[in-house]
């Protein structure tokens, strides 16, 4: 097992235990059939690396280490990092103290394929869905909880309200299922809302007929004014008179499925030649 800041304190290991902080937006799973459940999300199609970010008491931890995988378990909270030193010495677990979305992911298994999963901090959970998408490349595979409302975004379909940019960004590149809701008394403390857990499968083929940043660009203009038409909407991409004319420009952002969406952006790209 090794630690990736060993001259951080111990933290208050005497009390047996991690004080929950609201900044970093912990709530310490303690169901353990949950955590176990969680952790059998991961198919290990494809991959023998995997990613816990924010093991807290290494709840979910405990069922990663007991599969035929290499696991990193990575936390920003000192105590946390102590509390997983002093109980956890497997081989397979390294512990590493960084923040998960300032961290260099290739110094973690080099160039090989990982799943990332965890009990994701409420705060910063959209964040680190978009930068696993950055690193999608090496990612075949993630899961864990999210805010309930934020893991039925993520894998929400086309005329829905919920459906945004999380939707269209992520089932770009991936085939996204919500898998199971969580109570706020499995967690201490509990938290306000329910939980959602999802599962994130890459997709066998995910280059894209069109330029990956425009359609970032495309997916976010239009829904940054979800309630206009795409006409009014992507006025800023100075559509020319002929484009308009196209009925793809009647309809609402929330309308369009993903592959609209792509097809959308190559008419933009296409337009601007």
């Amino acid at each position: 097992m090794k630690r990736e800041n060993p001259n951080k304190s111990k933290g208050n290991m005497e009390t047996g235990g991690v004080r929950a902080k609201k900044h970093l937006g912990q709530h310490f799973l303690k169901d353990e059939a949950i955590a176990e459940k969680i952790g059998d999300t991961l198919t290990l199609e494809g991959y023998k690396n995997v990613l816990e970010i924010g093991p807290g008491m290494g709840v979910l931890t405990k069922y990663l280490i007991q599969k035929d995988i290499e696991v990193i378990a990575m936390d920003l909270d000192t105590e946390s990092i102590a509390y997983l030193e002093a109980n956890y010495p497997e081989k397979n677990l390294k512990i590493v103290e960084a923040d998960f979305l300032k961290f260099d992911l290739s110094q973690l298994f080099g160039a090989e394929q990982f799943a990332i999963t965890g009990n994701f901090p409420y705060n910063i959970s959209t964040q680190i869905v978009f930068k696993m998408l950055e690193w999608k490349e090496q990612i075949p595979e993630f899961t864990g909880m999210f805010q309930k409302e934020v893991a039925q975004r993520i894998c929400e379909k086309e005329g829905s309200k919920a459906y945004g940019i999380l939707s269209v960004l992520a089932q770009a590149f991936y085939d996204a299922e919500y898998l199971f809701t969580v109570p706020p008394s499995v967690f201490n403390p509990p938290p306000k809302v329910d939980s959602g857990v999802l599962r994130l499968r890459r997709k066998e083929n995910i280059s894209l007929p069109c330029d990956e940043k425009m359609l970032y660009k495309v997916v976010k203009t239009a829904f940054q004014q979800r309630r206009k038409t795409l006409r009014n909407s992507l006025k800023s991409f100075n559509l020319s008179d002929k484009i308009k004319e196209d009925a793809i420009f009647d309809q609402r952002p929330e309308q369009l499925s993903v592959p609209q969406f792509i097809a959308l952006t190559q008419k933009l790209e296409n337009d601007a030649i």
